[in-house]
């Protein structure tokens, strides 16, 4: 029963928490990128989408496999280093949220057994490169800064994936329902 219970609040505290940043910050709200590690560290956390993102890559590999982190990580190098060297993307900071949009609406259809894992890893390397190239063109180029960015990644996604096991098929499925429906508002926002 307790556990039960433990749930529930973490789902309710979960969207609660994600309704009520939606309401204050911009999708697009990135500090600029500076030199250190702290510098760094911050910065995945300082854009919602951004955020977002880190916390429904942290869900996939609780809920679908830790394997999904390796696709995580292939996209961040890919995007990045795009972004590194002036890469453009068209709407990009759209993008940047329907992509958080289509790895929780995938990670729906997994859940349900109506798609495969392999369509959820291409999509979350996918929606990953996205987000880790609007890092990049923010960067300094500072190896401590990236180092720094990656640490702040890994925090976030470890401790979303940690909170994430302790969830039901139906919680998971209610919070990945939750950040998709978050993605299409921080993509309606700057419109």
């Amino acid at each position: 029963m307790t556990s039960k219970l433990t749930r529930s609040l973490l789902s309710s505290a979960a969207a609660g928490l994600s309704l009520s940043l939606l309401s204050v910050l911009p999708a697009g709200a990135h500090g600029g990128a500076e030199h250190g590690v702290i510098d760094g560290a911050l910065h995945p956390l300082l854009g919602l989408d951004h955020l977002l993102m880190l916390v429904a890559i942290g869900l996939c590999a609780a809920q679908a496999g830790r394997q999904i982190l390796g696709y995580a990580l292939a996209g961040a190098l890919i995007g990045s280093v795009f972004g590194s060297f002036g890469g453009q993307l068209p709407g990009a900071e759209v993008l940047a949220a329907l992509a958080l949009s289509a790895v929780a609406a995938v990670l729906v259809l997994v859940l349900r057994g109506l798609c495969s894992r392999q369509i959820l890893a291409l999509t979350v390397a996918g929606g990953v490169s996205v987000h880790a190239l609007l890092h990049g063109l923010e960067s300094s180029g500072s190896s401590f800064w990236w180092a720094g960015a990656l640490l702040g990644s890994v925090a976030v996604v470890g401790a979303s994936a940690w909170l994430s096991q302790r969830l039901e098929r139906g919680g998971a499925s209610l919070g990945a329902a939750l950040l998709a429906l978050a993605g299409g508002l921080l993509a309606l926002a700057p419109l």
